[in-house]
């Protein structure tokens, strides 16, 4: 079957008027076969099939029916990966609710927001993240939340999953259908301009990633397949739990956070064929001093999140024996460019190449002061042809209308917010980003709302966050402060602004380095300039500018 064919295939059944979601990710496959093999921090490993997870999602799903969830409605997970997970999100569709994914990383301000924001209501947290829910300063008390914790035991009055689980009728659940356009998903942008805003994705968004996941990924029935993304976002909710579980392939999931003794010694234990992961993740095997172990057993290595940098891959040629592939995608869109690893559409590497369009999708170069396409190797608007893509499934935000910018004004183009080039072979490459979205070891990260943190210390008048060059995670976040009078700077101030944002916003997304300044540069009309700050802060490391 051609590519053109498999697309139309695919998208016949997940855009289909009737459909339940969890007869096509579970119900169809075989009942012994392996869905998830789970490992867990000391190398243990379990295996979840179809049939154990169809069961335990219907007991599961009777245990949200017995909370009043209802079709339509949201209910958020704050969780690790693991079995308790899926199982969660599996039952949510059951129900024809929409999953609201929260990352284990993000601080109570964070996490308001995006509950605020998605109306969700019930909460599934593990005990080490219930601590976030408490009502505080970050956190309004909403007398109409309900928490449900993983594990064994509660306090606050809280529910305790296994408990509803244990009580609820084993008996399978009537099917909830709905349609491709149904909502499935509902999540933020990392907020560029402002507060992230919501993406709903429907139904049959799942598509684009079951074919990225053929296509691109060239993942079969035959590999052993790990996406070591985390499923709070995008990239991994999609790939290491839903394309693989509509596409009926096994997937690994590595709980905890990455280090380097886990990720080669999973890799060698599970003879890992194919393996997807930011870029932060090779740089991170790259840098360390543990040794590449025997055993490896790759056949095809992947790479999304942020652009890959060449020196990942001359050190993937030795430690690996192989080169890693990068593709790009968005959370409103999903995965439209990649170098494709499945044998029908792979072509030759070309250093700091995107690759080319996958299947169901058509990418072009707008020229930077008109909505035309540019030449090739003129540098311009990375966009993609809504018309010609029938992957395309973002129309607008969650609020109406905030889409406006994203689509030229005849509407038939979707301008990702990318500067690129598109060579005459078709090939992409990425320039810069003409927005100031930070990508900081593969996750989007907008400066807004960390700088929303900072300004709520009293000693700062105003402030403004970038992303600086880092060898090992591509970006790392970088404040410059302005300080109220009387106000001098120090470690110990820069210190406690650092700990600020790791409370309030995120853990992960706290500025690396503190610059206190006399004043920010600005546009006339008073905007701050980020790009000079970036500009002068590549200067001081000796960095050029991408090419």
């Amino acid at each position: 079957m051609s590519a053109a064919d498999r697309v139309t295939e695919l998208t016949a059944t997940f855009a289909a008027p009737s459909l339940s979601v969890a007869e096509l990710l579970c119900d169809r496959h075989p009942a012994d076969r392996v869905a998830f093999t789970i490992v867990d921090s000391d190398g243990r490993a379990s295996t979840l099939s179809y049939g154990e997870l169809a069961a335990d999602s219907h007991r599961y799903t009777r245990a949200l029916q017995g909370l009043g969830v209802s079709p339509g409605d949201r209910v958020a997970t704050l969780m690790g990966k693991g079995a308790d997970l899926v199982t969660v999100i599996l039952a949510i569709w059951r129900l024809g609710a929409v999953y609201v994914p929260l990352f284990t990383a993000f601080a109570p301000q964070a996490i308001v927001l995006r509950l605020e924001g998605a109306g969700a209501h019930i909460v599934v947290v593990d005990p080490d993240q219930r601590h976030k829910l408490d009502p505080g300063p970050d956190m309004p008390h909403d007398p109409d939340r309900r928490i449900v914790v993983t594990g064994d035991s509660a306090s606050h009055g809280d529910l305790v999953l296994a408990n509803l689980v244990a009580a609820a009728s084993p008996e399978p659940v009537p099917p909830v259908t709905t349609s491709g356009d149904g909502p499935l998903v509902h999540m933020f942008t990392s907020g560029t301009t402002g507060k992230p805003k919501g993406v709903i994705h429907p139904v049959s968004y799942i598509t684009g990633w079951q074919i990225y996941l053929e296509y691109a990924l060239g993942v079969t029935q035959d590999s052993s397949y790990w996406c070591a993304a985390d499923p709070g976002w995008a990239y991994g909710l999609y790939s290491a739990i839903v394309a693989p579980l509509a596409a009926g392939i096994p997937s690994l999931l590595l709980t905890g956070g990455f280090s380097p003794e886990s990720t080669w010694r999973t890799l060698v234990d599970h003879q890992v064929t194919d393996f997807t992961a930011a870029p932060t993740v090779y740089r991170g095997l790259r840098s360390s001093s543990v040794p590449v172990p025997q055993g490896l057993c790759l056949e095809r290595a992947s790479s999304a999140g942020e652009p890959l940098t060449p020196e990942v891959n001359e050190w993937a040629a030795t430690a690996l024996g192989l080169a890693v592939h990068d593709h790009f995608g968005q959370t409103e869109v999903g995965m439209p460019l990649a170098n494709h690893h499945h044998p029908e559409l792979a072509r030759p590497l070309k250093t700091g190449s995107m690759g080319r369009p996958v299947p169901g999708w058509s990418l072009t170069v707008l020229a930077d002061e008109k909505d035309e396409v540019a030449g090739p190797d003129v540098l311009g608007r990375v966009a993609i042809d809504v018309a010609a893509s029938p992957l395309m499934t973002f129309r607008d935000y969650q609020v109406p209308g905030q889409s406006g910018s994203k689509f030229t004004p005849d509407g038939r183009y979707y301008l990702t917010g990318d500067a690129g080039r598109v060579d005459a072979d078709g090939d992409f490459f990425f320039s810069s980003r003409d927005d100031d979205v930070i990508i900081m070891a593969g996750y989007r990260i907008g400066p807004f709302e960390i700088e929303s943190v900072l300004a709520q210390h009293p000693a700062v008048a105003e402030c403004s966050v970038i992303g600086a060059p880092d060898e090992v995670r591509g970006e790392v976040i970088e404040a410059y402060v302005v300080l109220r009078d009387g106000t001098g700077g120090s470690p110990e101030l820069a210190s406690e602004l650092q700990q600020l944002v790791k409370t309030r916003y995120a853990a992960h997304a706290y500025p690396r380095s503190i610059h206190f300044i006399d004043a920010l540069p600005k546009t006339p009309s008073g905007k701050t300039q980020r790009y000079l700050l970036r500009k002068r802060r590549r200067t001081e490391l000796n960095t050029p500018e991408s090419p």
